[in-house]
């Protein structure tokens, strides 16, 4: 649990860094699990002849690091949610045992208890973001989860139906985050309200809104996390190392309020009141994944935001 201080800390300013929030057995076991789904990804490309056979040193980010300059669409199936749009039965994701253990680990639960209370929701709103060198990313590339996110507040990017709903981010660093490879930046101080968003090439909050001066870098290490309020504005620098920095955007709200983005599964992740409620077996979650993916691919398109690129906001 989080000491009276941090919590005070985190009321004011809007964040907290932690460091060491998930031990180095959860954090193994989530490299693991994505180089298994690498090696799988590598060995399809290499089966079509669009990559040369593995060798046996490559690694992880060796392999990821291949496709990228191939310039394949390496993101989504690593992705821990479905894409904005165009969703299809084949649309890839990814949820696995180390993942779910991951977004359930007592610490997380216990941070984020002790900002919203014991009745916790896993909300659905949440990425893998595995940033390459912005060197190499290809031209036009636009996601967020991919290059230097602008700035937003979470709260920013759910649907109105979640306005009046407690929520927490825990971003959650599996890899070093630095200044170089492109780690947070925060404007501290609690805000009360969310300021006017803008989709260009994401949804963020233009300069007339949110001066960028006086920004805080929150570099943290592997195993740390860094604690969002919803309506914290923060942004990522970009990532001019020579690396890939790795990170998981984790939320939870309060159980028996709107996620934001209520067309995707949630579940609770902790409850004093009903611990019976609790989901405990990662398949039943990815049924869950699944099950969703065949009916939003047989759905009218639901945006997973508010903000239109042409909008008064934007300029």
């Amino acid at each position: 649990m989080l000491t009276d201080a941090q919590i005070a800390q985190f009321h004011r300013d809007g964040y907290l860094v932690l460091e060491d929030v998930i031990d180095a057995k959860t954090l193994d076991a989530v490299k693991a699990e994505y180089e298994a789904l690498i090696d799988r990804l590598y060995d399809e490309w290499a089966a079509d002849g669009q990559l040369a056979p593995a060798t046996p040193d490559m690694g992880f980010f060796d392999k990821l690091d291949a496709a990228v300059k191939a310039g394949f669409e390496w993101y989504q199936p690593l992705d821990i949610s479905l894409s904005h749009s165009g969703i299809a039965d084949d649309t890839p994701m990814h949820i696995g045992p180390a993942v779910f253990d991951m977004a359930t680990h007592t610490n997380l639960l216990d941070i984020a208890e002790s900002l919203l209370g014991p009745e916790l929701t896993s909300n659905p709103i949440q990425h893998v973001r595995i940033k390459p060198p912005e060197a190499e990313v290809a031209t036009g590339e636009r996601r967020a989860h991919i290059i230097a996110t602008d700035w937003h507040q979470d709260k920013g990017v759910t649907l109105p139906s979640a306005d009046d709903t407690q929520m927490v981010t825990i971003w959650l660093a599996i890899t070093d985050a630095t200044v170089e490879n492109g780690c947070l930046q925060v404007k501290p101080g609690l805000r009360d309200d969310m300021l006017p968003h803008c989709t260009r090439n994401q949804p963020g909050i233009t300069e007339t809104y949110l001066p960028k001066e006086h920004a805080v870098p929150t570099p943290v290490k592997a195993g740390g996390a860094v604690i969002f309020h919803p309506l914290t504005p923060h942004a990522s620098l970009s990532n001019v190392s020579g690396g890939y920095r790795w990170s998981f955007d984790l939320r939870y709200n309060v159980t028996g309020q709107s996620t934001g983005r209520d067309q995707f599964p949630s579940f609770v992740a902790r409850s004093r009141a009903r611990p019976e409620a609790e989901l405990r077996d990662w398949r039943v979650w990815k049924q869950m994944w699944d099950d969703a993916r065949h009916t939003l691919a047989r759905s009218a398109h639901i945006p997973q935001h508010r903000w239109p690129s042409d909008g008064p906001n934007c300029a």
